[in-house]
């Protein structure tokens, strides 16, 4: 009787403990001093950074659609009469001679990303900026805190001031699509303050009543015709009194200040003004309201997945100086929690559905030339941002890098059939938001061609999660037409006889010819053969689901069995070469040949155990530090090795703080160096690719944690197969088990050690540690281990 009542208290405090969200924030103790220690807002259009300076205060404003450039023809239709000098010349192993006659004739026109006038660049909106006058000036500062809190996607700043406590509160509202700032102070009248708005180049500003405006162009030398943006920011005050200047507003002695800030462009041919100035007429101006729409509509996307680790003494402390601790101390788990907590907060707020997805810097920047153009780099780092996605329970904002591959579907027809004489679509390495399928202006990076088909992964992906065959019927022309391309554009090589790539890099790696050259083009190479192996497999089996093309789909397969396969080299190395050369730069950031292992899954211990060794070689050779983006990809290696230490010394390198370097600044962004957010979204998939996977058929619990982590909780994880997991363990051991259907399907289980008890489904089959069940819709299966 002690034993059952004992089992049922156990019972109720894993229910209980997998329904209670944790606390998600981390704080300073001073103001930004850099953008880098700002806080980012963001509700998938628009995004606020403030700095929380006691003096002057500066928000960051950024409009993910903010481009300069434009549309732009930039296929060279010289292009194609040159493409079998490359390849003979590739296949007599002049490989120099054929990058060099590349760089003269297999480019885009024009001067490439080179231009941000032409293919452009995503830039800054404009800063907010706020001058505060107080009673006392010259009265220290103290009390100062600074926090970002993720449960409520809500930023504030508090200190206290000649007595009088000042408190701000900053968000972005996701249910009235506006930045929403309210000040207040402890002391009536306390607030004296004055508003303005203002851009590095390219703007006006205007002030009528209690409205601040912005309002510009961006440049564009293609058509003359850049895209325009306007914002507005909607002063409310109680108490005191407001001036209305040129171009400023004062605030003076009021009780409380509320600004409301709304920003639009011209993107796709929308009407700037009439949308900003609608969306703060239709707002309600009551705050409680607005912040409680607001909490609603974010938390209905943020509070379906939460992860609880040990925290230690450190936990408490400032995010900077925490970041410091956990350089020498590494128990602090919960910090871990928190950077792939950091993660889906980022995804949530630099993209939504029907917009588009998060590039290089997410949705934030605070200059007009941002890195790498703040742009869409299609060699890993958007498919990187969209890794914890599915994952992460956040399938819905999948959709918007989705719809953005269907729309370079019709570009990417024409320079494929410019470039390379073939049917279907392709793109490269750069992707702007004006289309832009085009080569680069350099080849040694950008003649890569396989980015369209590591895009359809994610389209197959979506579907492998939600069982969605509706959307599959959508999704599969674009897929379809990446397969016709390669169906065309793959070429025999008379050297060995396996159909390959040509002309194609190996990502931004080049190596040591017999020549002694150092080159970047060659004929196929590894990450190629992997991701159209898995393109091709992938398009057959949505053919067969749909049940259509059955005759097509045999053409691809047959075409895949003469892909060359993944090979091991001299060193017991992945090979990154169809030949086995020396890589110019062994510690490169890339490590393109382990695709196969992750994202895609053909390395698998189950069919390729010797590759799988091969690839601890590889990353080995590699070496652990690089960019931040790189460390995150080795997590998630690591993860599918299942060595849970060595990833976690990965998390280590990627969290250590970045100042000058790699590694991590203090407001959690990742650092390439500049900042980079593929580090983000990538560091935090791969924590979760630690504790739960099911790529390889089959659900597998705990794959590749730490030995440190004893005791966690994790709720709301997704599977493959449409089903939601939480799990809890003690002592390393897994103690509870939850699986929710949400759509009819059958699972299997990898089970963990112990005796299972299993409730919620009758019909089960238990085969070599494996649980075979089928649940259906919104139905559950619980398994207790005593």
């Amino acid at each position: 009787m002690i034993s059952k009542i004992s089992s049922c208290i156990i019972l109720c405090l894993c229910t209980l403990s997998m329904s209670a969200q944790n606390s998600w924030q981390y704080y300073f103790d001073s103001p930004a001093s850099i953008w880098e220690e700002s806080i980012p807002l963001g509700n998938g259009r628009i995004g606020m950074m403030p700095w929380g300076d006691v003096d002057k205060e500066r928000v960051v404003l950024n409009e993910i659609s903010l481009w300069s450039g434009n549309k732009q023809d930039a296929d060279n239709p010289e292009a194609y009469k040159y493409l079998g000098e490359i390849r003979r010349l590739l296949f007599e192993n002049k490989n120099k001679e054929a990058q060099n006659l590349m760089y003269k004739t297999f480019t885009c026109l024009g001067k490439g990303s080179a231009d941000t006038s032409a293919y452009g660049n995503f830039q800054n909106f404009g800063n907010l900026q706020v001058d505060f006058l107080y009673p006392n000036q010259s009265a220290p500062i103290s009390n100062y805190k600074r926090t970002l809190d993720m449960n409520n996607a809500l930023s504030t700043t508090s200190y206290t001031k000649g007595k009088i406590t000042y408190n701000r509160e900053y968000f972005t509202s996701f249910s009235d699509d506006i930045g929403v700032i309210r000040y207040t102070a402890s002391q009536a009248k306390a607030l004296n303050l004055t508003i303005s708005l203002q851009r590095d180049e390219n703007y006006e500003v205007s002030a009528e009543d209690n409205t601040l405006s912005i309002y510009g162009q961006m440049k564009d030398n293609v058509k003359n015709d850049g895209m325009k943006y306007f914002g507005q920011v909607k002063v409310i005050h109680k108490g005191g009194t407001l001036v209305t200047g040129n171009k400023d507003i004062q605030i003076q002695n009021a009780d409380e200040v509320i600004l409301l800030v709304s920003l639009a462009t011209s993107y796709k041919g929308k009407d700037e003004k009439a949308i900003a100035t609608q969306l703060i007429k239709s707002t309600d101006t009551n705050y409680s309201t607005l912040k409680k729409n607001h909490i609603s509509k974010y938390q209905h996307l943020f509070n379906r997945v939460d992860l609880t680790l040990n925290k230690n003494k450190n936990s408490d402390l400032p995010i900077n100086k925490r970041l410091e601790a956990f350089a020498s101390d590494k128990s602090d788990f919960d910090l871990v929690a928190l950077y792939m907590q950091y993660g889906r907060y980022l995804l949530i707020s630099s993209t939504r559905v029907g917009g588009l997805p998060p590039n290089l810097q997410g949705l934030w920047a605070p200059q007009i030339l941002t890195p790498w153009n703040g742009d869409y780099h299609l060699n890993i780092n958007l498919q990187m941002n969209l890794w914890g996605a599915e994952v992460g329970n956040l399938s819905e904002l999948h959709l918007p890098m989705i719809e953005y591959t269907k729309g370079l579907v019709e570009p990417g027809e024409k320079t494929a059939r410019i470039y390379y004489n073939s049917r279907g679509w392709v793109t490269h390495i750069l992707g702007n938001v004006w289309d832009f399928t085009s080569p680069s202006e350099d080849p040694s990076w950008g003649a890569t061609n396989t980015a369209g088909a590591w895009l359809c992964q994610h389209l197959w992906e979506h579907y492998l999660y939600t069982q969605d065959l509706d959307y599959l019927r959508l999704a599969y022309p674009t897929m379809k037409g990446a397969a016709l391309f390669f169906e065309d554009m793959l070429i025999e090589d008379p050297n060995n006889g396996y159909l390959v790539t040509a002309p194609t890099t190996s990502p931004e790696n080049s190596y040591f010819a017999p020549t002694g050259e150092a080159v970047s083009i060659s004929a196929g190479s590894t990450m190629d053969n992997q991701i159209i192996r898995e393109l091709f497999t992938n398009v057959s089996e949505a053919a067969k689901l749909l049940n259509i093309d059955q005759d097509w789909i045999q053409t691809i397969e047959t075409k895949k069995e003469r892909l060359a396969p993944t090979s091991i080299g001299k060193y017991g190395q992945v090979m990154e070469w169809l030949q086995d050369y020396e890589e110019v730069e062994i510690h490169h950031r890339h490590v393109s040949q382990l695709y196969g292992l992750y994202p895609g899954y053909e390395l698998n211990e189950a069919t390729s155990p010797q590759l799988m060794e091969a690839a601890k070689v590889t990353l080995d050779r590699r070496g652990d530090e690089s960019t931040g983006w790189s460390m995150a990809w080795k997590i998630n290696f690591w993860a599918r090795l299942k060595d849970g230490n060595r990833a976690y010394k990965l998390i280590g390198d990627l969290l250590k703080p970045a100042g000058e370097g790699r590694g991590t600044y203090p407001n959690l962004f990742s650092a390439h160096p500049p900042m980079q957010i593929d580090g983000n979204f990538g560091g935090s998939a791969g924590i979760i690719e630690m504790l739960i996977q099911s790529h390889a058929g089959y659900i597998e619990l705990l794959p590749a944690i730490p030995t440190e982590w004893k005791d966690g909780l994790v709720k709301g994880v997704k599977i493959r197969g449409g089903a939601e997991v939480d799990f809890s363990w003690k002592n390393g051991v897994i103690d509870f088990i939850e699986i929710k259907s949400d759509v009819p399907n059958n699972f299997i289980l990898k089970l963990p050690q112990g005796q299972p008890s299993i409730k919620g489904v009758k019909d089960y089959t238990l085969n070599e540690g494996k649980l075979n069940f089928q649940l259906k819709k919104a139905e559950k299966i619980t398994i207790q281990f005593r």
